[in-house]
């Protein structure tokens, strides 16, 4: 889908288009008792308690080119953690944000923390995590929802790569929408002020060949989903806390097994029949 001539779209007042992008994102691993499962989850709690969320959403907001208003940050019991942040839009021109270029952001542990100066905006950014387990047939999984909502020329997009990075994504599923409208100097209605025809458009090659993606895109209602699931199975990397010998050849194809049918029905969105 190509826009003529909105790259530099001179508008008549304040740029109120609404971008939001959400994301569920979910590690998956194997723990092969009750007491590894819990392990599991006390990990995952630590791992990702409600200072780390703060400091990680903290991170996009500069990304994005955005100021931190004010944060509420909760761990729950028995686990979980949720923040959300109210955001301003602002300029960061190292990251160049100042002319709300969306293109891929740069990956965890390479973001520049500039100060910045904004005003007061209908911006926000959101995260919940769900670390849970099967009651007996050793799969956990973790759930990180993300939503990253902005006002303004601040796009979600250049988030993207920063955040598939912080978290151990086995399996991402995304959701873009911009809403609303904003007016050019002769009052006409402009509904959406970058180009795009997908996600993936956003993600850098190296992230896009580590994983196999689907997309249902609604173009003329701006609405863009995309899903991802990494490409290469290493048992290995599903084991919490255990080694692959503690396992004979039987078992590790059925742990195999069980970790590719839950993959499977996470990224496909239903329960797959036992063969």
């Amino acid at each position: 889908m190509k826009i003529k001539g909105i790259d530099k779209l001179k508008l008549y007042d304040f740029n109120n288009l609404t971008k939001s992008l959400s994301f569920n994102i979910y590690d998956i691993c194997y723990a092969k008792s009750y007491e590894h499962r819990q392990d599991y989850i006390r990990y995952i709690d630590e791992q990702y308690n409600a200072t780390r969320l703060t400091e990680i959403l903290t991170n996009v907001t500069h990304i994005i080119g955005a100021n931190v208003l004010n944060i509420a940050q909760q761990d729950y019991d028995p686990q979980g953690a949720s923040v959300t942040m109210l955001i301003a839009e602002g300029p960061v021109e190292t990251l160049g944000a100042a002319n709300g270029s969306a293109r891929p952001g740069p990956d965890a542990g390479q973001v520049h923390k500039e100060s910045v100066v904004g005003h007061l905006d209908k911006s926000h950014i959101t995260v919940h995590t769900y670390p849970e387990s099967h009651p007996d047939k050793g799969v956990s999984t973790f759930r990180a929802d993300i939503d990253v909502s902005t006002c303004g020329q601040i796009s979600p997009l250049k988030a993207l790569n920063y955040l598939i990075k912080s978290f151990e994504s086995d399996i991402i599923i995304m959701d873009y929408r911009v809403r609303g409208f904003t007016r050019d100097m002769n009052g006409k209605k402009c509904f959406i002020d970058h180009k795009i025809n997908s996600i993936q458009n956003y993600l850098p090659a190296k992230t896009r060949n580590q994983y196999q993606m689907i997309d249902v895109n609604i173009y003329q209602e701006n609405i863009f989903h995309t899903k991802m699931i990494l490409r290469e199975f290493d048992l290995d990397n599903y084991l919490f806390d255990s080694e692959r010998n503690e396992f004979d050849p039987a078992e590790r194809k059925k742990i195999k097994k069980k970790i590719k049918k839950e993959m499977s029905e996470i990224f496909y969105g239903r329960n797959m029949v036992n063969v």
